[in-house]
């Protein structure tokens, strides 16, 4: 039988730990096991068990404290990745050879590993080999993605992920339950964009010819490829986590075997959900 699982990406304070924590306790109380695997060297703490921690192979204090190696943060936390995926056998005595496993791996924020550096997509590489079925989870902040053009900069890593990850993925906008009445109202149209009037917001904005034709540029790559579109997570909210959980399932088809499973709605039918998701909120006083 096939095994499972999510790949937990996004930048730095995107979220990654608190959701791998909400999934693990909104998956308990369904009678689902769900395990965690810390990737993040740098790793301080987080609130929930773990099935295995890359800081037991190597740590990021530890490389920067080498007087041969003289690596800061950055540098240290690749030299960590590079050194962990020459040692998979680590990774792979953790994990065991349980069937219908269904793993998050909490990944470091690091953009870089997800685009021009190859650690990432090796690992991808290395758990379908072990009969994983995995499904990029992509975060980005809903609060960092108010504004257009910090909208266009956060579809692009995402973007950036998908094609160099080569694998199904579900790019998910965090922290919607720390939003301002207003604010939510303003980033529902994020959530399934139209990049031209991106296009148009950003223009007004910009008074160089030649940034509004870059901006022009990369709405339109995003636009060709018709991918990158976002999901609400709201950590208070079981519909939405409901929802976010039933997208990746399905793009896993976690279950398969037991029934077929699809997402809460179909996909001409999306925006309904994200009206009522927000519709029900409508009422709430603003915090």
């Amino acid at each position: 039988m096939p095994r499972f699982a999510q790949l937990v990406m996004g930048p730095a304070g995107s979220g990654k730990s608190t959701y791998c924590s909400t999934m693990v306790q909104h998956c308990e109380s369904h009678n689902r096991s769900v395990q965690v695997v810390n990737l993040d060297p740098a790793a301080e703490h987080f609130d929930y068990p773990v099935m295995a921690d890359i800081r037991e192979l190597i740590e990021v204090d530890d490389v920067m404290e080498d007087s041969f190696l003289r690596f800061g943060p950055n540098g240290g936390l690749v030299y960590c990745m590079e050194y962990f995926a020459n040692n998979f056998d680590w990774l792979e005595s953790c994990l065991g050879h349980t069937e219908d496993d269904y793993i998050l791996f909490d990944c470091p924020g690091q953009i870089e590993l997800y685009t021009h550096l190859p650690v990432m997509k090796y690992l991808v590489e290395q758990l379908q080999q072990w009969e994983f079925r995995v499904c990029g989870v992509f975060l980005v902040d809903s609060q960092f993605m108010v504004e257009s053009f910090k909208f266009i900069s956060g579809a692009m890593a995402a973007l950036s992920a998908m094609i160099s990850l080569e694998i199904p993925q579900c790019n998910i906008m965090t922290k919607m339950d720390l939003l301002s009445k207003q604010a939510k109202k303003e980033i529902e149209k994020f959530l399934d964009p139209d990049m031209y009037s991106m296009i148009d917001d950003s223009n007004s904005r910009l008074r160089s010819k030649k940034f509004k034709k870059l901006t022009k540029a990369i709405c339109g790559l995003i636009d060709d490829y018709s991918m990158v579109r976002f999901l609400p997570f709201d950590r208070s909210d079981e519909e939405s986590m409901n929802m976010v959980l039933q997208h990746i399932d399905f793009a896993i088809q976690y279950g398969e075997d037991l029934e077929f499973k699809e997402p809460m709605e179909k996909e001409e039918n999306t925006s309904p959900n994200f009206d009522e998701f927000f519709q029900d909120r409508a009422d709430e006083p603003s915090s």
